[in-house]
């Protein structure tokens, strides 16, 4: 016991002081950053060391998924509403092989669910190749190696932990939680094919885990053993094939495949990202939209290749555009006479011409130290591919595969191999705005079903002076071929014809570059009719074009069309006739000026044709009701905007002004003739 006076032993002294500093060291995080699992406390860059791995990773008989949240720190400005609060974070993923088998092309789901904004990864990219920093909102990313994108095993590595373990560090923004909180992802999982992940479970606040074990069930096709990745299934592959390598740079080829077959590319354009410095010298069957060689002459390239002519460089962008050449330089001796390349950007499915469902093009691409030797070869990442008015679509990560096969170039019954190739999936998604509409019309009904309101989008100057939330104004049908300027007076002149309400704030145009209209043309016992007509209200023609048709169950009683070809889709799309234009019909114009440009209105390019079915499998069809009317409607792979409504019987149109008017009138008319009486 210590009495008052008695002299305090040094130990003590220092003890009391090793508290106070504890305390300061604490106060110090909480007053900088707020600090989890961190040795060190903040210092600037919060890569201090992370906890070690959960114990039940020593447990784990398959691929071990972990999620460490490091810190976060306040960001400027400092709100008091805490959902729209900005902190500034900073964790790190571990994906471990603790199975028996060796794990390829890794990848990972993390269920960010704050609204984060993800600056900076190391060690991964984001799968749908997107750039940062990158919104992931509440749903989440999936992400993929990067440079590592394989995980050996334990057994053939002898527990080199470098082989078989990759570490992902995150830094970002994200909103939406008090000081106190702990922000941790809702999910994480493994989405390679053939395992099965259980919940993740969460140790402390900091640490989330889950072990993902091979699924029993899962049935995995039958493929011949390969020393890389086979290759994968995906509605677009690009293979980026090395053909020749020296020590300073190679000869690659690019094949585009189009394999859904529905999905199509007009004027495709295609981008990547260079992640060493590299440059393309020239290429052949495609050119890039800039030829500048300013970064070159000013950056490493132009301090290693000293004695190169840059101004013959095709490109130096670290993120080159590239698109195919036009046909006319198919045969050119430079640039051209290379198979499959040199079709003004077109890639058609192949259910309408395999020939041309495939684009091919060559490039020398030039590297920079240290890897300056022949066989230091990386592909370009984050891919990314378009059209003019195409699906959307989203690549992910390249994927090495085993070497390309050719035919020899000699003749000879040979085939001759890649020196190395990669594989980039793109699949279509569903864009935020579409870019074509649909408009119904019916024979039993006066007015037209326009084009819904914003069916692509409104521009930020329209709003002002019309309503986005109002719906599409009734129309008579001749309104249908003039651009939705001259349809303003139609529309209302239309209204008081047939006395329909009239918004204060009329609704604002459809702003689609074409538009389909879907007519029901008669309907009698045995069968039925329809008239589709597409319409180009841009400026450039679609040559090629083609639309499908969903019609679920009118599909059965197809007979056919007229003035287009047609196929039934049964195996590749349930349900969905494919209409193509006929031989020397298959140009759709873009608009023209009418014949007295001062007085008329703009005409657009027109192709039009009757659809014929019968009611053999459903006699009972109504087509009144909307049976008849197409549910999915797609031009050139890119998926329309169709109403929500459908055309009805000319006496159902009357509104309720028109209805108490009516109601009134034939009141009055009984009233007056029972009074004659």
């Amino acid at each position: 016991m210590v009495t008052l006076g008695m002299k305090i032993p040094w130990t003590i002294q220092m003890s009391s002081f090793h508290a106070m500093l504890v305390v300061f060291l604490v106060l110090s995080c909480f007053r900088v950053e707020i600090c989890y699992g961190q040795a060190g406390g903040g210092d600037g860059d919060g890569d201090g060391e992370v906890a070690a791995p959960p114990p039940e990773q020593e447990d784990c008989d398959g691929i071990f998924l972990s999620y460490q949240f490091t810190s976060r720190e306040k960001e400027l400005p400092h709100l008091k509403n805490v959902s729209a609060q900005a902190w500034a974070f900073k964790s790190e993923a571990t994906i471990l092989n603790a199975g028996s088998t060796e794990l390829k092309a890794w990848k990972m789901y993390i269920g960010f669910q704050h609204r984060e904004i993800l600056v900076q990864t190391d060690g991964a990219l984001l799968v749908d190749g997107g750039d940062l920093p990158a919104q992931l909102g509440t749903k989440g990313a999936t992400f993929a190696g990067n440079p590592m994108t394989d995980l050996k095993t334990m057994i053939d590595t002898a527990g080199d932990y470098t082989q078989i373990q990759s570490k992902i560090k995150f830094k970002g923004t994200q909103f939406g939680l008090g000081t106190k909180a702990t922000p941790m992802p809702k999910s994480l999982s493994l989405v390679n094919d053939g395992f099965k992940c259980p919940n993740a479970r969460i140790r402390g606040k900091t640490t989330m885990f889950v072990c993902c074990k091979k699924d029993p069930k899962f049935k995995a096709k039958k493929i011949e053993k390969t020393k890389f990745m086979p290759k994968q299934n995906g509605d677009l592959s690009i293979t980026y094939d090395v053909l020749q390598t020296f020590a300073n740079n190679y000869l690659a080829q690019v094949t585009i495949d189009n394999n859904h077959p529905l999905g199509r590319l007009d004027h495709w354009n295609i981008t990547w990202e260079w992640m060493k410095g590299e440059f393309i010298n020239n290429m052949r069957g495609a050119y890039t939209h800039k030829k500048d060689s300013t970064e070159c002459l000013y950056g490493m390239a132009g301090k290693f290749y000293k004695d190169l002519d840059f101004s013959q460089v095709m490109n130096c962008e670290k993120r080159p555009v590239i698109t195919d050449l036009p046909a006319d330089r198919k045969d050119d001796p430079k640039v051209g006479k290379l198979p499959r390349c040199c079709r003004n950007g077109t890639i058609l499915p192949g259910l309408m011409d395999k020939s041309q469902s495939q684009s091919i093009f060559q490039l020398q691409v030039f590297k920079l130290p240290p890897d300056d030797n022949r066989t230091a070869l990386t592909p370009p990442q984050k891919w990314k591919i378009n059209g003019a008015l195409n699906p959307s679509y989203k690549c992910g990560p390249p994927i090495r595969i085993d070497p390309t096969q050719f035919p020899d170039p000699s003749g000879l019954q040979a085939t001759s191999a890649s020196v190395a190739s990669w594989q980039v999936v793109c699949n279509i998604t569903k864009p935020a705005v579409p870019r074509c509409c649909v408009s119904f019309s019916a024979y039993y009904s006066d007015s037209v079903v326009p084009c819904s309101t914003c069916a692509c989008g409104c521009k930020t100057t329209e709003t002002d002076k019309c309503s986005t939330r109002e719906p599409a104004m009734l129309l008579p049908a001749e309104a249908l071929l003039v651009p939705f300027a001259n349809r303003t007076e139609k529309a209302k002149a239309w209204a008081k014809i047939k006395h329909y309400d009239v918004p204060k704030k009329l609704p604002c145009p459809d702003n689609c570059g074409v538009s389909l209209n879907w007519h029901i043309d008669s309907d009698y016992s045995n069968g039925w009719t329809a008239r589709l007509t597409l319409f180009n209200w841009g400026n450039d023609p679609f040559q090629d074009w083609y639309t499908a048709v969903k019609m679920n169950k009118a599909y059965e009683d197809y007979e056919n069309v007229y003035s287009f070809n047609g196929t039934r889709m049964e195996k590749e799309v349930n349900s969905t006739i494919m209409f193509t234009g006929l031989k020397g019909l298959n140009y759709l114009i873009g608009i023209k000026n009418g014949t007295d440009p001062k007085k008329n209105p703009m005409v657009p390019g027109k192709q039009q044709s009757v659809v014929s079915f019968k009611k053999k499998h459903f006699h009972n069809i109504d087509i009144k009701a909307g049976e008849g009317f197409p549910t999915r409607v797609l031009f050139n792979g890119e998926e329309c905007a169709i109403p929500k409504r459908f055309p009805r019987n000319n006496a159902q149109h009357l509104n309720s002004n028109a209805l108490m008017v009516l109601c009134i009138a034939i009141l009055t008319f009984l009233f007056m003739t029972d009074r004659f009486h």
